[in-house]
């Protein structure tokens, strides 16, 4: 045979079975898995006050306070089962988040982040958050773009209401998650 026979032979024999173990294999794995949905509820504790603040300003205009346009806070935010700062830790809110509104009287943000969940039964899973948050309404709703290992290929929403608030930022927001996995 010559080498361009091996080669086709080679490229022909590859293509078959990464398509069967690219294409048909997934199919019949995804077949066998049934979707679920699960609800998390949890609260989410935003401290920028403090010798341990779990939100830092990176970015935004000089001279500026968090409700500017442009300005960036980075998070590591403890997720608690209950109000109280010091209920058990469940997770954490891991990303950032951005003033994204330019009018003076309307305060929203752009939220990037990760619930990382470290403790129960998805401990080590994460659910990723990307999308607009009017803080001023009561309830807010973001979508959930995807997942890790629990909730891989997860879709579905957060609902986020700010339970208490104070005049240096620090905020607990309570989360009721709703999200579809296998």
């Amino acid at each position: 045979m010559s080498s361009f026979q091996y080669f086709t032979l080679f490229t022909l024999y590859s293509t078959f079975f990464y398509s069967m173990d690219g294409i048909e294999v997934r199919k019949i794995i995804k077949s066998q898995q049934t979707e679920k949905t699960s609800h998390l509820h949890f609260f989410f504790h935003d401290i920028l006050s403090g010798k341990n603040p779990s939100a830092v300003r990176i970015a935004g205009p000089l001279k500026s306070t968090i409700t500017t346009f442009g300005a960036t806070m980075m998070i590591d935010d403890a997720l608690t089962e209950k109000q109280e700062p010091t209920s058990k830790i469940v997770g954490r809110a891991q990303g950032l988040y951005s003033m994204a509104a330019q009018r003076d009287h309307e305060f929203a943000l752009l939220v990037i982040m990760n619930f990382v969940f470290v403790e129960g039964k998805y401990k080590g899973s994460t659910i990723s958050i990307l999308g607009r948050n009017p803080v001023l309404n009561d309830v807010r709703e973001m979508p959930i773009i995807g997942g890790t290992g629990l909730f891989r290929f997860a879709r579905g929403y957060a609902l986020a209401h700010t339970v208490w608030f104070n005049p240096t930022g620090d905020a607990i927001v309570e989360y009721n998650v709703f999200v579809s996995h296998f």
